[in-house]
């Protein structure tokens, strides 16, 4: 294994190294929002100060840089509305995972959310760049599969409630469609973003507008409806969860993944990433004491096994069978 790791690339390694703490950041949403619940904190609260957090931090980045402020000087009009569009899109994503979780366990949400790039690659046999043959749709069957095994699993005296359960499906679907969406917009960026000197600064501008139109949607969310959402309304302990979720699952998550994916690229990121569902159920049983039994551990084998099958192409060539990637993931968390 160090042999291999000596002899790979050392920006291929940063790159893989990158999107491990990307995946581990995203998947440690969960693990931070539980003890904002448990304080008194909702969803609709945590995911205003979530934005607000992870957006502040990436537009004081982006200032401090020269090059990024050049890239948001140049970047045209139209890729702005569009960046600002995918995030107001994004709350669907968002809002259903966060509002599911807190009821559904972690371990099983994980599991269920991440049937997205199966979903994906079928949607790419219409509106992107599909797999070969039948790869898609038997990686869908796969991770379709999966879910009823893991959901099927649950032990019906402590089962969730079929809304948030529901909650947990949508998400990767809303997900799925974002990505989509997301990819026509890194198809028109994709050669440049990571290659040129202005590239990563591009990336760092479309996903610092993308979090603010999610966190301004959240805002105005909250205000119009008269939540409790000022800082005087939240409670105290409910603050390191929510500061977390913003830093951790937030800015850091995607800054990470930023980088990785422009080192290795975003298939091979997507692949890497799936280190995330696995990291959210060891973390959840340790912190959490979640446990899942062997038949809803046998359906996360099956969706990981159809994710693993809907990255990889024939080949091995970045982007055969696999749908373009936008230049941010900012995961079904």
């Amino acid at each position: 294994m160090f042999a291999t790791l000596g002899l790979m690339h050392r920006p291929r390694l940063i790159g893989i190294v990158l999107i491990v703490i990307s995946a581990i950041g995203f998947g440690s949403g969960g693990l931070f929002a539980r003890p904002a619940y448990a304080a008194g904190a909702d969803w609709l609260t945590l995911m205003a100060w979530r934005f607000l957090i992870a957006a502040g931090l990436a537009w004081a980045i982006l200032l401090a840089r020269p090059s990024s402020r050049r890239a948001f000087r140049a970047i045209p009009g139209r890729t702005l509305l569009f960046s600002i569009g995918l995030g107001v899109y994004y709350v669907t994503n968002t809002a259903t995972y966060f509002a599911g979780i807190a009821v559904v366990p972690l371990s099983l949400a994980a599991l269920i959310v991440y049937m997205y790039p199966p979903v994906v690659a079928v949607l790419a046999q219409r509106l992107g760049r599909p797999l070969e043959g039948g790869r898609a749709w038997l990686a869908l069957g796969i991770a379709v599969a999966g879910v009823v095994l893991a959901v099927g699993g649950i032990d019906t005296a402590t089962a969730p409630p079929i809304g948030p359960l529901l909650l947990v499906v949508a998400a990767p679907l809303f997900y799925s469609v974002w990505i989509i969406v997301a990819a026509r917009l890194g198809g028109e960026t994709s050669e440049r973003v990571g290659h040129g000197s202005d590239g990563g600064a591009t990336a760092s501008v479309i996903g610092a507008v993308m979090l603010t139109s999610t966190g301004v949607v959240y805002w105005v969310w909250n205000l119009a409806t008269g939540h409790p959402v000022l800082p005087a309304d939240v409670p105290v302990a409910a603050w390191p969860g929510i500061v977390g979720v913003g830093v951790v699952a937030g800015f850091i998550a995607v800054q990470a993944f930023y980088a990785g994916s422009q080192r290795i690229g975003a298939a091979q990121a997507s692949l890497v990433s799936t280190v995330e569902p696995l990291w959210t159920i060891v973390a959840a049983g340790i912190l959490l004491g979640e446990r899942l039994n062997p038949i809803q551990l046998a359906g996360g084998a099956l969706i990981l096994a159809g994710v693993l099958l809907s990255q990889t192409g024939s080949g091995g060539r970045e982007g055969a069978g696999s749908m373009p990637q936008p230049a941010v993931h900012l995961g079904e968390d």
